[in-house]
């Protein structure tokens, strides 16, 4: 089945442009909190992304008012003398790594992915934008890393990983110890956020940056997201480099790199 003919609960997936996917959780009613339905709604897509090359940017946004609340805390209490609450063993195997799995899904998705944060961004919802690419935020998004405030651990769905990465630790220290609003003007100044757009502008300013990503060659865009995945953690800039330089052999003889590069060899005023 193509992607685009997939039908999902909790969620729509439409494809705006060529090459460009736009996912949007979709219940309002509840801010987009995730509950078991959007696990497998987002399981499902995620997975058919792996697989579909005609999708090589993806944006993620929210319906209504909101990105993401996080996880849905009255399905929660509502399941709470269900068999996933029976021991710890059982509800880390069918409750925490499902949840914990949607960010390692989407981090692993070969596409870019922007965050088009469009209100309140909380808790699961939050560490869905750390685990993206790019992220643009309207005056209005918040972010809270609301796990300590629930009687949790401030580490939660990869935040201690991603987070510290993005901002820093102290600064990452302060916002997963205290789980207070981090406003997007805040956000944009610690680098959590590339930029805030108008409202009427933010999925307008995602689309713009995955029309730039998609005029680019498609492996150099998948190496490029390998190579920032891999390096950020490499053991050494000798390794770094070393496998910047399988990629760039690779892409030089992809064929697209003697066309691209006539432009710039006939000197500034000519291209």
């Amino acid at each position: 089945m193509n992607i685009t003919e997939q039908s999902y609960a909790t969620l729509t997936f439409a494809v705006p442009e060529a090459g460009i996917g736009l996912v949007t959780l979709n219940r309002p009613e509840r801010l987009n909190a995730i509950n078991p339905a959007m696990v497998e709604d987002l399981e499902a897509l995620f997975a058919a992304l792996a697989r579909d090359e005609t999708v090589r940017v993806l944006i993620l946004t929210g319906a209504g008012r909101g990105f993401c609340s996080g996880a849905d805390l009255n399905e929660a209490m509502s399941h709470k003398n269900s068999g996933a609450f029976a021991d710890p063993e059982r509800y880390l195997h069918i409750a925490q790594e499902r949840y914990g799995g949607l960010v390692l899904g989407l981090r692993a998705l070969p596409q870019p992915v922007i965050a088009a944060v469009n209100g309140p961004c909380a808790g699961a919802g939050f560490c869905l934008t750390l685990a993206s690419d790019v992220r643009f935020a309207s005056p209005g998004a918040y972010f809270i890393a609301s796990f300590i405030n629930i009687g949790l651990s401030g580490g939660e769905l990869g935040t201690t990983y991603l987070l510290p990465r993005l901002i820093g630790l102290a600064r990452a220290a302060e916002i997963l110890y205290t789980g207070r609003k981090v406003p997007a003007e805040e956000a944009e100044r610690m680098g959590l956020v590339n930029r805030i757009v108008p409202p009427e502008a933010l999925i307008e300013t995602a689309m713009d940056c995955a029309r730039q990503m998609t005029a680019k060659n498609p492996a150099g865009i998948r190496l490029t997201k390998q190579a920032l995945d891999r390096n950020i953690d490499a053991p050494s800039l000798a390794a770094a480099v070393d496998f910047e330089n399988k990629n760039q052999s690779l892409m030089i003889f992809s064929g697209a790199f003697f066309e691209l590069i006539k432009a710039f060899a006939k000197g500034p005023e000519k291209r």
